[in-house]
């Protein structure tokens, strides 16, 4: 055979040691510190689950001290550990008591999801095959079902939150990058949705449009401090029907339970929910070296559900 070098391969980086490309290299969080909001139920805790299993100090944070308590502490073999920290999203003097004591705990931040949030108003569902309504009292229930007061109160928590998070723990998460080394960087992951990208209100048109200023919040952050060269990925995950506290801690092991949550027009091809372990392991990718090359994305689980369904993409 030839010995011949192509020039298409010539930057290709062999590893010296194929140590680097096991998973417990690519994936470690060994010694680093992650902040997750919403992190004492659902999928909140999920991500809790799979960092701090992989070696990391996970503060979950939310507004009722005991539930964080209570499914805090040592997690996993890897020396990993959850740790209850109260703090309000909505509240910029909490959201700053926060950023102190872990500065004055752990002097840096690797890595911040941005999980908390609501389900807001319902919208009165009207099935697509069994019922056309005329456009006055399909408008006239619309209309009475919210406020603009109750959508306000909605983006407060699921769009505005992540951004006064994100902003306020910038300085802790470029520390954390330093604390890498040359050419890490620290890491803040958006948990959005599906439906802020399929274009079905799912009774919901609240939570749907707010999903999706979620997920626009990722690119403008991502774009914004990359232009200014600060050393931090910002990315999101849109999961779709997934068991939490949101949905009622509903099991959801099969399609019919699955699609009474996300009432789709056709059954995604999975067949059911979410698991945890697809959620933490998503989520892990995005944050370890493994996903070090991710900027400024969306990372879609959703059991194919934008596959047979309308949506922006």
């Amino acid at each position: 055979m030839s010995s011949q070098t192509h020039p298409a391969n010539a930057n290709v980086s062999v590893p010296l040691d194929p140590s680097e490309l096991e998973a417990s290299s690519l994936f470690s969080l060994q010694n680093q510190i992650a902040l997750i909001t919403g992190g004492g139920t659902g999928i909140g805790l999920m991500i809790a689950h799979g960092l701090a299993a992989n070696g990391a100090k996970v503060y979950i944070t939310g507004r009722r001290i005991d539930v964080l308590r209570s499914v805090s502490g040592p997690y996993g073999r890897m020396g990993g550990e959850i740790v209850p920290l109260q703090m309000d999203v909505t509240s910029k003097p909490s959201i700053l008591t926060s950023v102190s004591h872990i500065e004055s705990t752990d002097s840096k931040l690797h890595i911040l999801i941005n999980n908390a949030g609501q389900s807001g108003p319902l919208d009165p569902f009207i099935p697509l095959r069994t019922l056309h309504p005329s456009a006055s009292s399909f408008g006239s229930s619309l209309f009475a079902s919210s406020s603009p007061q109750d959508w306000g109160a909605h983006f407060e928590v699921n769009v505005a939150s992540a951004y006064f998070v994100s902003t306020a723990f910038l300085g802790l998460l470029e520390k954390g990058a330093k604390d890498l080394g040359a050419g890490k960087t620290g890491v803040i992951v958006n948990v959005t949705s599906v439906s802020g990208i399929m274009k079905l209100a799912q009774d919901h048109f609240c939570y749907n449009t707010a999903k999706a200023g979620l997920s626009h919040l990722t690119r403008l952050l991502s774009t914004e401090l990359a232009l200014r060269d600060i050393p931090i990925r910002v990315n999101a995950v849109a999961p779709g029907p997934w068991r939490s506290e949101m949905s009622g801690d509903l099991p959801l092991d099969d399609a019919e339970a699955a699609d009474a949550l996300s009432k789709p027009i056709i059954s995604p091809p999975a067949g059911r929910g979410g698991t945890e372990q697809e959620m933490a392991a998503t989520v892990l990718y995005i944050v370890s070296q493994g996903g070090a090359y991710m900027n400024g994305q969306e990372i879609v689980i959703d059991g194919g559900y934008l596959a047979v369904n309308p949506s922006t993409r």
